[in-house]
Parts: C-alpha cells; sequence; structure tokens
C-alpha cells in the first residue's frame, strides 16, 4: 500500500513531539535571529531535514528485509541509552 493514514498521522505526531525544542530547533531559532532571514533558514532547514529523512527511511526500508522490527527497536532503544549515558558524563 502507498499511503496509510494511521501510519501517516502517528509518524507525524512522533516526530513533531520528538522534534520540538531539540538541537535542530535552537539552531533554526538562532540562525533565524542572527541572519534575520527567517525564509532562507526555513527552506533550507526544510531541505536538509528532507533529504536526511529520506535517507534514513530508504535505509530503514533496506535495513528490515534483512533485520526484524524487534531487534532494530532494540538497537535503538540501546544506542539512545548509551548516547544520553554520554551525554550526562560530559563525553558528548
Amino acid at each position: 500500500m502507498f499511503m496509510d493514514k494511521k501510519i501517516f498521522f502517528v509518524t507525524f505526531l512522533t516526530i513533531f513531539l520528538a522534534e520540538l525544542g531539540d538541537k535542530t530547533q535552537l539552531a533554526n531559532f538562532s540562525l533565524s535571529a542572527k541572519s534575520k532571514c527567517w525564509l532562507s533558514v526555513f527552506l533550507a532547514s526544510v531541505l536538509a531535514f528532507s533529504i536526511v529523512t529520506l535517507v534514513t527511511v530508504f535505509l530503514g526500508n533496506i535495513v528490515s528485509k534483512f533485520i526484524p522490527h524487534q531487534y532494530i527497536k532494540y538497537g535503538a532503544g540501546l544506542l539512545f541509552i548509551v548516547v544520553g549515558i554520554l551525554i550526562f558524563l560530559g563525553k558528548v
């Protein structure tokens, strides 16, 4: 199926909430304030995030054909924990 409304809205809400207040938002805030050209910052950010998202969705689709979803989910969770610990310890 090409488009699933439930998956679309769950993905939108998940990404929207996850991105609020993260370093990307802070960078956009800072760049927009510094440049006084909000449209350039907005368009560049949308393009950059779109390309990053395209690459990750494409790779996720390929990887999921070889590695079960459950392992990917556990690996991502473990990676978040490791990064969190490194940040807490001041290593990142």
